[in-house]
């Protein structure tokens, strides 16, 4: 009878360890990776550009997961990194946005102390176990975005206004309106900040003076500043990272959308499969990521259509126009 009863006890012992490790892997299933997730912002979440829909997409995870978000704005150098992230982690947090591409150096140089926190940020090159760089292929926006320039001016001058000389956008904003107006030349000049206003509004008369007649002003903060102005002067605009549309449909021409909020999400699920590796991501039109806006009334219709055609021709073959 002793022998039967631990026989007994034993095999209760391995039902039990058996349903026990059956209920974690469906709770892996459902939820399971992801505890808090936490955001960093160099600025404001309230900008309509950037900021913003870095927090859309924060909110989105939190509505996907039903999990605790925090966020924490103005955090511009590697001691306010420091202390945010001691202090998302203390909260328990394990995933992290740094949604610039200013922090990739800060999150390099301090992710392997953190090894249980996945740490994400925007268009850089720095790499880890734990640390993943999403980027934008934003030449194609920028190419897009020139043909329609190209198109629309009357004068033969576009205007290109960007943060930085290096932004993808730039070069494809060239080759697009040389591809569709060859005659049209392309004056650029760079503010050197993403959210300088006040120098951006000069090198916007700098332009006007040149008869600059479409612009395409590509910074976080002051493409909307800009825009405004360009619509008091009754020239044409081309809108950056959101549907700028709504700051005047006889201004914007179309803008150049950036869904970061989709790309929260999607990392966010990555990251919950576990799947999202320490490397560097690409996304680009066909991942449905980027998008041309709302066209203005102003461009013509056969317009829009050949525009779209070719947007689509770009998602089937990854080739651009004057690359076929």
């Amino acid at each position: 009878m002793h022998v039967l009863k631990t026989k007994s006890a034993t095999l209760l012992v391995l039902i039990l360890s058996f349903i026990i490790i059956l209920l974690a892997g469906c709770s892996s299933v459902g939820g399971g990776n992801i505890q808090k997730v936490g955001m960093l912002v160099e600025n404001s979440i309230h900008d309509q550009t950037w900021g913003n829909k870095g927090y859309q997409g924060l909110l989105e995870i939190k509505d996907e997961y039903d999990v605790d978000v925090f966020f924490k704005e103005g955090i511009k150098n590697q001691q306010d990194v420091n202390r945010a992230v001691e202090e998302f982690s203390n909260k328990g947090v394990n995933l992290i946005f740094g949604h610039s591409s200013t922090y990739g150096k800060m999150f390099d140089d301090i992710n392997e102390v953190y090894p249980d926190i996945h740490f994400v940020y925007f268009n850089g090159g720095y790499t880890g176990e734990n640390l993943t760089s999403l980027n934008f292929s934003s030449h194609a926006m920028g190419f897009f975005s020139g043909m329609v320039a190209g198109e629309m001016t009357e004068s033969d001058n576009v205007g290109l206004i960007g943060a930085f000389e290096w932004q993808p956008e730039i070069e494809g904003f060239y080759e697009g309106v040389n591809y569709q107006n060859p005659d049209a030349y392309v004056h650029m000049n760079f503010v050197n900040n993403w959210n300088d206003n006040e120098r951006a509004l000069k090198l916007l008369t700098q332009m006007v003076n040149k008869e600059v007649d479409v612009f395409y002003p590509t910074g976080d903060q002051f493409s909307i500043p800009v825009i405004n102005k360009i619509k008091e002067k009754g020239l044409y605009a081309i809108g950056y990272v959101s549907d700028q549309s709504i700051l005047g449909e006889n201004t914007v021409l179309t803008s150049t959308i950036q869904h970061v909020d989709k790309i929260y999400l999607l990392a966010a699920r990555k990251f919950n499969e576990g799947e999202l590796e320490g490397n560097v991501e690409t996304y680009d039109f066909e991942d449905e990521v980027i998008t041309l806006g709302k066209f203005s009334p102003e461009v013509p219709r056969s317009f829009v259509e050949k525009i779209r055609e070719e947007v689509e021709e770009y998602k089937e073959t990854g080739l651009l126009p004057n690359e076929r």
